[in-house]
């Protein structure tokens, strides 16, 4: 049986503009009609994972309006098991994004229900392969979720987006850290703009009880420290459409494959090929890629390594 991954987080609908850039303070800039995705940090790393060939169940809040009910459809129509979704009196989350000609995006989210997600509404604890986190919901119910792990000996992936101070305690529960270049300068107070600087980063966050820090760095690639050992592995070159979701398809491609049980440096491969693949398309969940486009991808390129099994 594939392994189950457990996301714990965010579901929203994602409001989306193209413009031919972003406004500055108090200036409006006239973009194109909008379109509508389902997305939210957690709803995605759930697709992405349930993509990469992972078993998969969501854990979080929609509203009681019709986003809500769309956004669950959604997970249903894409294999990800909704049985412990709650819904929630008042409105669901949404993202106002816009995107300009580079595929850059500025994100505002409105939590909604996602806000409302406290450790009271998590439903009775059972086992999984890993638990997948992101930060979309209260820091409460994150600590919560990763306490339980922890104590049954579940590795948590944890993505600290939008990064927020954390507590050393919820930390030292965490297996596998995964974080942009801007998170990670946030998190650790010191530049990351280069993939030395990110590394040395990654290295300082495992000093915290951190056992894999992975810094993701956009067109530059990823580094990784694990253990006594880091690396650097380059960004695939593509044409870039839309970067929104290109974080989120990393994180829930690298889930999958550590769920099934594969090595680091394989999983590392396999999710920066989905990264690559989920850019050159537009919106969030849409763009996500299925495993056999990834390991296609991955053969095209010379870096094809075995994907969940």
């Amino acid at each position: 049986m594939t392994a189950l991954v457990r996301v714990v987080g965010s579901l929203n609908l994602d409001l989306v503009v193209q413009v031919p850039r972003h406004p500055g303070p108090g200036e409006t800039v006239l973009g194109s009609d909008y379109a509508t995705y389902p997305g939210g940090k957690g709803a995605n790393q759930a697709v992405a994972a349930a993509r990469a060939g992972a078993q998969v169940e969501m854990w979080g809040a929609v509203g009681s309006d019709g986003f809500g009910r769309f956004l669950k459809e959604n997970l249903d129509q894409n294999g990800v098991d909704t049985r412990h979704l709650r819904e929630l009196e008042g409105p669901s989350g949404i993202a106002l994004i816009t995107v300009d000609r580079a595929g850059q995006n500025r994100i505002v989210v409105s939590p909604g229900a996602n806000g409302r997600y406290t450790p009271a509404h998590l439903p009775p604890w059972t086992a999984a392969a890993l638990v997948l986190l992101q930060l979309e919901i209260p820091l409460a119910t994150v600590q919560a979720v990763a306490e339980q792990a922890f104590a049954q000996g579940i590795p948590v992936l944890l993505n600290p987006a939008p990064v927020v101070p954390l507590p050393g305690s919820l930390l030292r529960q965490v297996r596998y850290l995964v974080l942009n270049e801007s998170e990670a300068a946030a998190l650790a107070q010191s530049p990351v703009e280069t993939p030395a600087q990110a590394e040395k980063v990654a290295q300082a966050l495992q000093q915290q009880g951190i056992p894999t820090v992975i810094v993701t760095l956009g067109g530059a690639g990823l580094v990784w420290a694990d253990g006594g050992e880091s690396g650097y592995l380059p960004a695939h070159p593509v044409a870039v459409v839309d970067t929104t979701a290109a974080g989120d398809s990393f994180c829930g491609a690298l889930a999958a494959c550590l769920a099934a049980g594969k090595s680091l440096r394989e999983a590392l491969r396999f999710a920066n090929a989905a990264a690559a693949l989920c850019v050159t398309r537009p919106g969030a969940q849409p763009s996500l890629p299925h495993r056999a486009e990834i390991e296609a991808f991955l053969a095209a390129s010379g870096s094809h390594r075995q994907s969940p099994s």
